[in-house]
């Protein structure tokens, strides 16, 4: 997957060529990770609806809130706020889940916390960045509404026609190919975002440098608050929603606003895609000690009810 930044930061007459159909991509995106849904998995965790609501409410609320009174104190330029603002209000990104699974940590939790996340979306969404953002964003928050619903009611309702032809056990068997299939789609949104890198740290790479370490920055303070937060409920679960509250999808926030976002935003959500694709190997260990240290009555095996691995926007 961290081949992807490669390419697209190393081609960027392909970023160029594959700007224009960064909502498609996101979409199938969205299609598959939808299809792949484990339903057994999902019904399981509504068992636990107290520390599903929590999640939920902290990552489409709580979070968005904290970005929003947290830029306001900053003063940041416009297109950088933008891009914060719609980082901090967007869903968690598709493929927490299997990477939740690939580290040893609740996927079926994180799951069920980012598909009900993921439909509040659309309310959540708007609603915030007609408060913290007002005419800055580059369309009416009632037109990002409805774009949002729109994109992820549509996805939905073609998994759902997928799941039934040409069916799940197809998928199962097929998965390789869905695999390859989801990296061709991704590479459509990885170079669309990644395209004006190198030219950008050619020019500017203090700036590029500094983008970047406020894009890590962001991401561990998001994970540490998260896991300190939900500790309670066991140090797998807190490590789980700390990995899903920490990636936030934001090629859906791409793809609401068709792309017309100021460079600064531009580089900013280039420059989240390293910690995204890095967590594996930033929080490696801090995720094998907590889940040895937790508790031997824990309420899901590590990895338990993992979703098929989706490639994420």
């Amino acid at each position: 997957m961290a081949a992807l930044l490669v390419v697209g930061i190393g081609l960027p007459p392909l970023g160029a060529v594959l700007r224009p159909y960064v909502t498609e991509a996101v979409f199938l995106l969205l299609v598959v990770s939808f299809a792949r849904v484990d339903l057994v998995a999902l019904r399981g965790h509504l068992r636990r609806p107290g520390l599903v609501l929590a999640a939920i409410g902290w990552t489409t609320i709580a979070v968005p809130l904290l970005y929003g009174v947290g830029l306001a104190l900053m003063g940041a330029p416009p297109g950088l706020a933008l891009g914060l603002m719609l980082h901090g209000i967007a869903s968690p990104m598709m493929a927490a889940p299997a990477l939740a699974a690939l580290m040893g940590l609740d996927a079926t939790l994180v799951l069920i916390s980012l598909v009900g996340g993921t439909m509040l979306v659309p309310l959540t969404a708007p609603l915030f960045a007609w408060i913290f953002l007002g005419d800055a964003l580059p369309l009416s928050p009632l037109a990002m509404g409805l774009k949002l619903a729109a994109m992820l009611l549509g996805s939905l309702a073609l998994a759902l026609a997928v799941r039934r032809w040409p069916g799940v056990p197809a998928l199962e068997r097929h998965r390789e190919a869905v695999n390859g299939f989801n990296i061709l789609v991704l590479l459509v949104f990885v170079s669309a975002v990644m395209g004006d890198v190198a030219g950008q740290t050619l020019a500017d790479p203090l700036g590029v440098a500094w983008m970047a370490l406020l894009a890590l920055a962001i991401f561990l303070v998001l994970f540490g608050a998260t896991a300190l937060l939900f500790r309670r409920a066991g140090r797998q679960a807190a490590l789980s929603l700390a990995l899903m509250a920490s990636q936030r999808n934001m090629g859906l926030m791409l793809a609401a606003t068709d792309g017309a976002l100021p460079g600064a935003a531009w580089l900013y959500f280039a420059m989240c895609q390293f910690p995204i694709y890095l967590a594996p190997l930033l929080l490696r260990r801090l995720v094998r000690a907590g889940i040895r240290r937790d508790a031997p009555g824990s309420s899901a095996p590590a990895g338990s009810g993992s979703a098929k691995p989706p490639a994420p926007p």
